[in-house]
């Protein structure tokens, strides 16, 4: 009996996964080492918070922040204008059969945590939990 290859409502799999890491860890390097020659790049701190790979591999939607919060509206289109190198430097020290195609989006996950601390920190939420 043939398995099924994709379940629609598991989420992502273990080599999306595993993909998805080597290309953040990959794409922090790069950026930490200013290997792409934009000078709106030199001197800015990016944190890659996360890759998301489509199941096929050749999508890798990569959520980014500045360090420190600055320029969040510019740093995506910086990223997509330089989407080229980026996605040369990260082939070149990866081994898969096709090199995915990199997108941006602004990472915030960070904006998320502050407001369940909000919400944690009412009176009455805190309430709830102690009893």
């Amino acid at each position: 009996m043939a398995k099924a290859r994709h379940n629609a409502g598991d989420g992502p799999s273990q080599r999306q996964l595993r993909v998805g890491e080597l290309i953040r860890r990959t794409l922090s390097d790069v950026l930490m080492r200013g290997d792409v020659h934009d000078p709106d790049l030199v001197g800015r701190s990016i944190t890659v918070g996360e890759v998301r790979v489509s199941p096929d591999l050749k999508v890798a939607t990569a959520y980014v922040l500045p360090l420190g919060g600055e320029g969040q509206d510019d740093i995506v289109q910086i990223l997509a204008r330089n989407k080229s190198e980026l996605r040369r430097q990260v082939s070149k020290q990866m081994t898969l059969k096709f090199s995915p195609d990199l997108r941006f989006r602004l990472d915030e996950t960070f904006d998320r945590l502050d407001e369940t601390r909000r919400l944690f920190s009412q009176d009455n939420v805190r309430r709830d939990i102690d009893e």
